[in-house]
C-alpha cells in the first residue's frame, strides 16, 4: 500500500478550498492546503466582501439626499476614498487571520507558496515535495482582458479595490454583474461613469424586466450606458486615457476598467502534462464527483467554470469532503440557486427567468408588480421596485422569482427556500405578508399577466 504525506492536498485557500480542507480534516483526514497569496481567495480579498463594503459606502450619497424630506438637515458631507480603502483593508486583514486560525484549529497543515504538480500524487512548493493520495484544485478564477491595442493601460476589479484615488471619470467595459456593480459603486461615490457593453442590453441571462428596469434607473442616476459598443483601442496621453470606439468616436476618461469575464486559474499548475483534460478556457473538466480525467485529481469552484458563485464552491467542497472522507455519497443540486447583483437598486433572482420558463414548460403564468417603495413617497426619489414570480400552470409550482429594489438579495434568500421546498402559488397566496414591506408583494400577487 502506497504511503503518502497527506490524504488530501488542497491547492488554493479560497472559500471552497478552505471549506474542503476543514471538513476533510474534521472527518479524520490528514490535510494540507497551499496558498500563494492571501487566505480567503477572491471572495474575501478581491470580490464579494470588499465589493459589498464599497456598495455600502456608495449608497450613503442616496441616503443623505433622501434624508432631507424626512426632516433631517445635512448641511455638508464629504467623502474620502483613502479612508474607505484603508478601513476596507483592515477588515480584509482581519478576515485573513480568521481563515488562518480556522485552518490551524482544524489541524490542517498550511503551506505558503505556489504549487506545481509533479505526478498525480505529488507536487512541489518552494522546491519542497509533498505527496498526497488525492489532490484538490481550488485555485479559482481571474479577470480576463482582451488583447486590444492599449490593453496594458486598463485595470480590472482586482486593482479597483486598491486605487490611490477615486477617478473623476471612469469607463467600465463589460455588462456582466461585475461591470454593473462597479458602475453603481463609482457613480455613488461621485465618479462620472460610462458603462460600455457590446450587446444590446447588459446582464444577459437575467430576467428581461429586471434588466430593462435597471438600465432605466441607472440612466436616471446619470450613468452613461453605451450598448452595442466595442472598444477598438486605448491610448494614454499624460494622465488621461482616450478610448477609440469601434465606430470611430472617442471617449476621454481618467481610468479604464475592464470587466469582460473571468477565466479559471490553471496555468502553471502542470495539469496538462499529467493528462488532466481542460476546456479551451482552462477550466478543469470534472464528473459529478468533481473528479478530473486523472482519478486522484479533483476540482471545485470557479476553476471548473460552471456556476462561479462563492456559496456554490463552498457547497461543492462540503459534498466532496463528505463523499471522500465522511462515508457518504451525495450530489449537489444545482437547480434553484439564488444570486444577487449589488447594483443600485439591487437585483436578485432564483429559479427560471420568464424566457427560460417558456422554453421549458408548455404553459406558464407570470405574476408581476411595479411599485414605488414606501420610503420614496417621502424622499421623492424616482426609483421603481419590481417583484415577479413565474408559475408552471399545470402544477402551480413557483419555478422562478425575481426582484429589483432595495434589499432584493435579503428578500429573495427567503423566497429561495420556499421554491427549493416546492412551494405552489397557493402556498404563496395563503402566506400572510409583513406590512408594510416590499417583500409582502410576493404573497399578494393575485392576477397573472394577460399576454397582449
Amino acid at each position: 500500500m502506497a504511503s503518502y504525506d497527506f490524504d488530501l492536498f488542497v491547492i488554493g485557500a479560497g472559500s471552497g478550498g478552505v471549506r474542503a480542507a476543514r471538513m476533510s480534516a474534521a472527518f479524520g483526514a490528514r490535510v494540507a492546503i497551499a496558498e500563494g497569496q492571501d487566505l480567503g481567495g477572491t471572495c474575501v480579498n478581491l470580490g464579494c466582501i470588499p465589493k459589498k463594503l464599497l456598495f455600502y459606502a456608495a449608497h450613503f450619497a442616496k441616503d443623505f439626499a433622501d434624508a432631507t424630506n424626512f426632516g433631517w438637515s445635512i448641511n455638508q458631507y464629504h467623502f474620502d476614498w483613502t479612508t474607505l480603502i484603508q478601513n476596507k483593508n483592515t477588515e480584509i486583514k482581519r478576515l485573513n487571520k480568521i481563515y488562518e486560525d480556522l485552518l490551524k484549529k482544524a489541524g490542517v497543515t498550511l503551506v505558503s507558496g505556489y504549487a506545481q504538480l509533479e505526478t498525480p500524487y505529488s507536487l512541489l512548493i518552494n522546491h519542497q515535495r509533498y505527496t498526497a493520495e488525492r489532490i484538490l484544485i481550488a485555485t479559482g478564477g481571474q479577470p480576463v482582458v482582451p488583447k486590444i491595442l492599449g490593453h496594458e493601460h486598463v485595470i480590472t476589479s482586482n486593482e479597483a479595490f486598491f486605487l490611490d484615488m477615486l477617478p473623476e471619470r471612469i469607463a467600465i467595459v463589460g455588462g456582466g454583474y461585475i461591470g454593473v456593480e462597479f458602475a453603481s459603486i463609482f457613480n455613488g461615490l461621485g465618479s462620472q461613469v460610462t458603462l460600455l457593453d457590446r450587446g444590446p442590453l447588459f446582464l444577459r441571462g437575467f430576467d428581461p424586466d429586471l434588466r430593462q428596469s435597471l438600465a432605466t434607473q441607472m440612466i436616471k442616476e446619470n450613468i452613461a450606458l453605451r450598448f452595442n459598443t466595442e472598444v477598438a483601442s486605448i491610448e494614454k496621453i499624460g494622465q488621461e486615457f482616450t478610448l477609440t470606439l469601434h465606430h470611430g468616436e472617442n471617449l476621454k476618461v481618467d481610468k479604464v476598467m475592464y470587466a469582460t469575464g473571468r477565466a479559471p486559474q490553471t496555468a502553471g499548475l502542470g495539469l496538462e502534462k499529467l493528462g488532466v483534460t481542460l476546456k479551451q478556457n482552462g477550466a478543469i473538466v470534472v464528473n459529478d464527483d468533481y473528479q478530473s480525467t486523472v482519478p486522484s485529481i479533483y476540482g471545485i469552484g470557479d476553476v471548473t467554470h460552471r456556476l462561479n458563485l462563492t456559496p456554490v464552491a463552498i457547497a461543492e467542497a462540503m459534498v466532496l469532503a463528505r463523499n471522500l472522507f465522511g462515508g457518504q455519497h451525495t450530489r449537489l443540486d444545482y437547480n434553484n440557486i439564488p444570486t444577487c447583483i449589488f447594483s443600485q437598486p439591487s437585483i436578485a433572482t432564483v429559479g427560471l427567468t420568464e424566457d427560460q420558463a417558456r422554453e421549458r414548460y408548455h404553459d406558464i403564468q407570470v405574476y408581476r408588480s411595479y411599485f414605488r417603495p414606501l420610503k420614496h413617497t417621502l424622499s421623492g426619489r424616482d426609483e421603481q421596485t419590481i417583484v415577479k414570480i413565474i408559475v408552471e400552470k399545470a402544477t402551480q409550482k413557483v419555478i422562478g422569482a425575481h426582484m429589483i429594489g432595495p434589499d432584493a438579495g435579503e428578500i429573495i434568500q427567503g423566497i429561495a427556500i420556499a421554491i427549493k421546498a416546492g412551494a405552489t402559488k397557493s402556498i404563496f397566496d395563503s402566506t400572510i405578508g409583513i406590512h408594510p414591506t416590499a417583500a409582502e408583494e410576493f404573497v399578494t400577487l393575485r392576477d397573472p399577466i394577460v399576454e397582449q
